[in-house]
């Protein structure tokens, strides 16, 4: 029914001569910025705002080309990016819009219940690679990663990897939902996705950012109070020339009722 009735609105906009307004990029973000067009549209029936993953990167490439109104990021523009922005005449806002916490997931049935970002890394890195390393069964670990384009494969090499590089050979997925699936289907698995994506086929474990001292497991709760170690900002990013065309939609999401929309989809509030 959705379908129809976003297909309809999308027919009354062409039909009308209205441009419909596009977001593109991170998956992470996906659930939300479709959350967040949802509503909008409700409210504006004149108005229509297409949402696509792709990742972070994909979303980027697509503002430089010009294929997109909303670069959705879930990690910070680079320094070429912004060059290659520069070099087309385009300057660039960032708005964050949300927060997110990066769960690290196991397979239900794995005892291991913290790990330290130390073992993280030693695990994505390949330098742990059997679970009775970090105080599991005697099982060979599984680590599953986004791929390069994923804003969540940068902010986890970034803060947990500390920019080493992953293992060779480590099993990349296209998008959180495989993730997900894989990591549900394996018992040596481990891999990462946001706050939002976690259910009861996958388990998170308590992760700590200090040594050990401290093992804090990811909620919204933990998230908010500055606990959990793992939160990164969700952003939007747009061309200056095209602010007019995207306030109205952005001034939304940062609205009471926007923000209600964030903490609905199981994402961090601003405030």
């Amino acid at each position: 029914m959705k379908k129809i009735i976003v297909t309809s609105v999308l027919l009354l906009s062409i039909l009308s001569g209205a441009q419909a307004q596009k977001i593109k990029g991170s998956d992470t973000m996906l659930p939300l910025s479709q959350k967040e067009a949802e509503n909008y549209m409700k409210k504006n029936p004149s108005q229509t705002v297409i949402v696509t993953g792709g990742g972070s990167g994909v979303g980027i490439s697509a503002l430089i080309e010009g294929t997109t109104d909303i670069a959705q990021l879930s990690r910070k523009i680079k320094f070429d990016e912004k060059q290659k922005l520069q070099k087309n005449g385009k300057t660039v806002k960032e708005v964050p819009v949300a927060y997110d916490a990066l769960a690290v997931i196991v397979h239900p049935d794995n005892k291991v219940e913290n790990l330290t970002r130390e073992q993280l890394e030693g695990i994505f890195t390949g330098k742990i690679r059997n679970w009775k390393e970090v105080g599991g069964n005697d099982l060979q670990i599984i680590p599953y990663s986004r791929e390069t384009s994923s804003g969540t494969y940068e902010f986890f090499k970034e803060s947990i990897l500390k920019n080493k590089n992953y293992r060779n050979g480590i099993m990349s997925m296209p998008a959180t939902g495989a993730i997900i699936i894989s990591v549900s289907q394996t018992k040596g698995a481990i891999g990462y996705v946001g706050l939002a994506y976690l259910n009861k086929d996958i388990k998170a474990v308590s992760v700590s950012c200090d040594g050990g001292k401290t093992f804090v497991k990811p909620s919204m709760k933990t998230a908010k109070d500055g606990s959990y170690p793992v939160v990164r900002p969700l952003l939007y990013y747009y061309v200056t020339a095209s602010e007019s065309r995207v306030k109205p939609f952005i001034d939304y999401i940062l609205s009471d009722e926007g923000q209600k929309n964030v903490s609905d989809t199981g994402f961090i509030t601003l405030n």
